[in-house]
């Protein structure tokens, strides 16, 4: 069997397309146009490239994207001072504080912060509530696109097997909480999880999302499974860089029947579901119809 691949970067232009389309028809129609503020406290080179994309990408949907970029030395009242200011301006519809924080600010009094009907990302403790609960809530963006690939992929996931290895906050618990309400049987795995390879083998869906490069090996996969590979994990091999994710891709690509690649597969969809929600949080905020198709 050689699994299809799904292509992550043709997923998420689509989705991109679909939230132009619905930003141009709110502007239209309502005169709205929603806005997404991005904070970006300290330098560091890899939040300073995904903020640049991320206001790029916000620009190109027809979206209004408002940075703010603070010095690393900047003090926590400062900092939630322009949060609350963000939190009361009526253009800004979601709001993002890139992560990691500089260490002398706690990330969650920050995120916690955030008017949750704002907070695009999805960590603030009331939509991580209402998310476990069953309830509308905003859903963190990388579980956002998974569930996005693997309705797109199956169609129906009600009754499916669903092993998910890693349990952050971030991706493996959230994600969790999205399968459960597809209804599928869901295993959280994680580093003490007794027998993992045989759990893992049960598996119609695997999504791994541990940061262990290639940890996952081929003959863990149960035959026609789909696998979902959160991992970005830098390497050197032949003596030069590569990345992988968290799954062997050339062993499970022959045993798997869909599976995503890395890069190309999860990671294009965080932003273009960093759009969506933002759209999500707009209508919302107006008492506009949802976006179809864009949330979970």
């Amino acid at each position: 069997m050689v699994a299809q691949v799904i292509d992550g970067k043709a997923f998420a232009a689509n989705v991109r397309a679909q939230v132009a389309d619905q930003v141009a028809k709110l502007k239209e129609e309502n005169g709205i146009t929603p806005g997404l503020a991005v904070v970006l406290v300290g330098e560091d080179p890899a939040s300073q490239v995904y903020v640049r994309s991320k206001g790029k990408q916000t620009v190109e949907v027809g979206m209004n994207s408002y940075e703010h970029k603070l010095d690393a030395e900047t003090s926590e009242e400062d900092l939630l001072a322009l949060i609350d200011k963000l939190n009361n301006d009526p253009a800004v519809h979601g709001i993002l504080v890139q992560l990691p924080l500089p260490k002398h600010l706690n990330e969650d009094l920050v995120i916690n912060s955030i008017d949750p009907a704002k907070d695009v990302d999805g960590f603030h403790i009331s939509n991580v509530g209402l998310l476990g609960t069953g309830q509308k809530s905003m859903v963190p963006c990388t579980p956002l696109g998974c569930l996005m690939m693997l309705r797109d992929h199956h169609g129906s996931l009600s009754g499916m097997d669903a092993v998910v290895i890693g349990r952050s906050n971030i991706v493996g618990k959230p994600m969790a909480q999205l399968l459960l309400g597809d209804s599928c049987t869901v295993t959280v795995a994680h580093s003490r999880t007794k027998d993992l390879p045989d759990v893992v083998r049960r598996a119609d869906i695997v999504v791994a999302a541990v940061g262990r490069p290639e940890m996952v090996p081929g003959d863990w996969i149960k035959e026609g499974a789909t696998v979902i590979d959160v991992g970005i994990n830098r390497i050197e091999r032949d003596g030069k860089n590569k990345l992988v994710g968290d799954v062997d891709y050339a062993s499970a690509a022959e045993r798997a029947g869909a599976i995503t690649p890395v890069p190309g597969g999860v990671g294009p969809m965080t932003i273009a579901c960093l759009l969506a929600n933002t759209l999500t949080a707009c209508c919302r905020a107006n008492s506009r119809p949802e976006p179809e198709g864009l949330t979970a």
